[in-house]
């Protein structure tokens, strides 16, 4: 394998997890557009579409775009592309997360959600909106190490309706899908992300030279 096609597996990998809830979003933009179906657990999104809609389009935005980040050759080669779509990844990320909040707190709670779902959909928001902003920060400040260190834990967060989906997808074709599946599914999707993300943060951190003993 050379190293350009070894420079876009991660990429790729996180397109790929990101394909089901993208076309999960697509379908329910159609379906707003449509104007249904509309069911017991969609019509809060009939009733208020501005948030859901909103959410969806920078989430699309933010998962595909985020991706494209994660090769490091094609960061070297791009800079001024890396700059520039790092700019529109805070505003998309800012966005996802603000959006995610203002549905958590407004929108009905539905049962088939369960309580776990809400808190997390609760913690969500907040958690992505300030590491968005202290990878920002940090970039300000020409940190670079800590403004990718913060920037793969946002991604991370963003990218655990993927990681669940993933999760899930077998028991729902399955139709064994329960509120204790559901809630083990989530608990293991915010687990897998951010630890992935850290364990990259600290396998990429350059170590500590050792200063020479004396003779």
């Amino acid at each position: 394998m050379t190293r350009d096609h070894a420079d876009w597996l991660i990429p790729a990998g996180l397109i790929g997890l990101a394909l089901v809830p993208l076309a999960n979003s697509a379908l329910r933009l159609g379906a707003l557009a449509d104007g249904g179906p509309i069911t017991p657990e969609s019509a809060r999104f009939f009733i208020a579409p501005a948030p859901i809609v909103l959410h969806i389009v920078v989430a699309m935005i933010f998962a595909l775009l985020g991706a494209m980040q994660f090769s490091p050759g094609f960061r070297r080669r791009n800079i001024n592309w890396h700059r520039r779509a790092g700019r529109v990844l805070v505003v998309c990320g800012a966005l996802a997360a603000l959006t995610g909040s203002w549905m958590a707190l407004t929108y009905d709670f539905v049962p088939a959600d369960g309580p776990i779902m809400h808190v997390f959909r609760l913690a969500f928001g907040p958690a992505m909106l300030a590491t968005l902003i202290a990878g920002f920060l940090a970039v300000r400040q020409r940190n670079i190490p800590r403004h990718q260190a913060w920037m793969r834990r946002t991604y991370a967060i963003g990218m655990v309706v993927g990681t669940q989906t993933t999760i899930l997808l077998p028991f729902q074709l399955a139709g064994q899908l329960d509120d204790l599946t559901r809630t083990v599914a989530i608990s293991a999707a915010w687990i897998l992300n951010l630890g992935t993300a850290e364990w990259l943060i600290r396998r990429q951190r350059p170590r500590r030279s050792t200063a020479a003993r004396p003779a």
